[in-house]
């Protein structure tokens, strides 16, 4: 895993800018934390961190395709191709020859061999910069689900790109300006495909190419669902997921790399743990090392609520007797989820600042641990988006709401999103959340596949189902992404080989439902794998502590913030309910409330650190 950043410009000789390249390349170090290089030619200049991972002495980037020695294209690249050993044999085949063992002199080959289309037959998590020399053309190229980031800004005649915002805002060309459409975007808790929180800049779509010209910019997709009948009975659509499960867990086991499993006791990270474990074994290797976050006390302060009504720690204790993994819980105090360098870290992985509360700063710490031991994690993320785990695809009302799904549930427990509960009133009217989400809600109805003569349920659970895939999951995967990136720790998704994800798909939910239970499917394919206890588990989101503690560290922060007459975040704040919230008497609080309280923090130092515009 790497992190990549560049500059095409096509009326200035970029030759002349590698400081500004190298100072943007560097903003990626803990993406990359073991090797750096740069190219520039007059009208591109490419950076690249690398986190070796396979073929560790031979795929150090730029990556240069030469013929007659003379450069023909220039790749910086980020992820990993599942399939290219496959690519690499039929590439040989038709007379490429290769100088290294790596995944990236596969892709850089596959664009020689098979132009800008390539991209459809790449297996894996990826984002990738191809400048063609010859026709001084740049190629940026996102995979299928958006399990790595990419983002670009046009700016006059340039064109900047990077992994993070903060990659392209180290260029002097670009300032951070945030307007209200940002803001939107930040708050909303609803991906809009391409958009960014910074004005002006965009992300690469999933499943996208964007195409810079000396005549300006395309954007194309290469991959999108589609809806097509499901001709398989229940036996053979349960062999077949399972067939597909263990063909990608075994492929994602390729490492030259320490590699571990994340283990919650869920049936996802589970059923992966347990699949990673039996191809290890079938190798003669292993056993697979398996890591859990726990939080200091928290059995003594957990209560059950509506998203969890069991905790994590019995169940992962079971599943790792039960494989044989090598297991390690990672135990966190309040004093760590509540640290403000912490926060400060999360901050500058994230680049924007996310209601999530302690479920960011465990993550990170969580992540920050296990690198000590692993560079390669695989997680059972997506698993709920692809089979309908959560709770919500299973509550009438929720499925009924005009509104997506996951907003429906978060009005009907809490009341509010914590991104916006301490707000002022007249900053909340400004934004009109409400009006930004119903029309993201309109446009991504109007995008689903349809199947012909689909109707009543059917109709919509696959609306349900495309919704979570194209605008709930992202946000998940930039969070999983960031989060361990920012620690130099690769994370692996098998539930998001595309493959698996169009077979899903396109099963009927009867099927995907067939047991009366949330994940049937799932359940199904992984039953002679766990025990009997995890395979009947209730769907359990990732933890968040219930510590007192916690809670009254935020409290403290932020009556001290409060306090200050130059905050940044003062005139953006109901001053009156912040107050309110800060000097409530020592006890728990519900998870807005903490997760509110955060944000406050965080939102204070983005604008401090990074020095927003806010024009609004």
């Amino acid at each position: 895993m790497c992190g990549i950043a560049g500059w095409v410009d096509y009326e200035r000789d970029l030759t002349r800018e590698r400081d500004v390249l190298q100072t943007m390349t560097a903003t990626m170090k803990l993406r990359g934390p073991d090797d750096e290089g740069v190219w520039l030619a007059p009208r591109a200049a490419l950076g690249h961190r690398r986190l070796a991972i396979i073929d560790l002495d031979g795929g150090r980037q730029p990556m240069i395709a030469d013929q007659d020695g003379a450069p023909v294209a220039v790749l910086i690249y980020t992820g990993e191709v599942y399939n290219f050993r496959e690519l690499r044999g039929e590439l040989e085949a038709r007379g490429h020859r290769f100088k290294t063992h790596s995944d990236t002199e596969v892709v850089l080959h596959a664009y020689l061999e098979w132009g800008a289309g390539f991209p459809r037959r790449l297996n894996g998590m990826y984002a990738f910069a191809l400048w063609d020399v010859r026709a001084e053309e740049l190629l940026l190229v996102r995979d299928r689900l958006g399990i790595k980031p990419l983002f670009y800004q046009r700016i006059g005649s340039a064109v900047l790109f990077g992994s993070e915002p903060k990659a392209i805002l180290a260029n002097p060309l670009a300032s951070p300006v945030v307007d209200v459409g940002g803001l939107r975007e930040l708050l909303a808790f609803v991906k809009t495909p391409g958009s960014s929180v910074f004005r002006d800049m965009r992300e690469v779509r999933p499943g996208h190419v964007v195409h810079v010209r000396r005549g300006g910019i395309s954007e194309r997709p290469y991959w999108a669902l589609e809806s097509r009948p499901h001709e398989d009975d229940l036996p053979t659509t349960i062999r077949a997921v399972r067939g597909l499960l263990e063909d990608t867990v075994a492929r994602q086991l390729i490492s030259d790399v320490p590699l571990c499993s994340l283990l919650s006791g869920g049936l996802d990270s589970s059923a992966v743990t347990a699949l990673a474990q039996r191809a290890l074994t079938a190798e003669g290797a292993g056993p697979v090392r398996s890591f859990s976050v726990e939080f200091a006390g928290h059995a003594e302060h957990f209560t059950p609520d509506a998203l969890r009504s069991t905790q994590d720690t019995p169940y992962v204790a079971e599943v790792a007797r039960h494989v044989g993994s090598d297991h390690a819980g990672i135990v966190l105090s309040a004093a760590q989820l509540a640290d403000p360098e912490i926060r400060a870290a999360v901050l500058r992985a994230r680049d924007v600042p996310i209601a999530f509360g302690d479920l960011d700063t465990s993550l990170y710490l969580l992540f920050r641990a296990i690198r000590e031991r692993s560079t390669v994690a695989l997680s059972g993320e997506s698993a709920d988006e692809v089979f309908g785990g959560y709770l919500w695809f299973h509550d009438p009302e929720t499925v009924a709401a005009e509104t997506f799904p996951w907003v429906a549930m978060r009005m009907k427990i809490h009341g509010a999103s914590a991104a916006v509960h301490l707000l002022a009133p007249a900053l909340l009217a400004q934004i009109d959340l409400p009006g930004h989400v119903a029309a993201r809600y309109r446009e991504a109805l109007a995008e689903v596949p349809r199947l012909p003569g689909e109707e009543g349920a059917e109709r919509r659970m696959r609306e349900i189902s495309y919704l979570h895939l194209t605008r709930f999951l992202p946000i998940l995967l930039d969070r999983k992404d960031r989060m361990s990136m920012a620690t130099g720790l690769e994370v692996r998704v098998p539930f998001c080989d595309h493959r698996l994800v169009e077979y899903v798909f396109n099963a009927p939910w009867s099927m995907k439902t067939f047991d009366g239970r949330e994940k049937s499917l799932l359940r199904a394919a992984s039953e002679d794998l766990l025990p009997r206890s995890v395979l009947d588990r209730r769907k359990s989101p990732y933890p968040t502590t219930q510590d007192p503690a916690y809670t009254e560290r935020l409290r403290g922060q932020l009556a001290g913030l409060l306090a200050r007459k130059d905050a940044p975040v003062l005139p953006l704040l109901d001053m009156a309910r912040a107050r309110a919230v800060a000097s409530e008497s020592a006890g728990a609080a519900d998870e807005l409330v903490r997760s509110s309280m955060h944000q406050v923090l965080l939102l204070n130092d983005w604008l401090t650190r990074y020095r927003i515009t806010l024009a609004l």
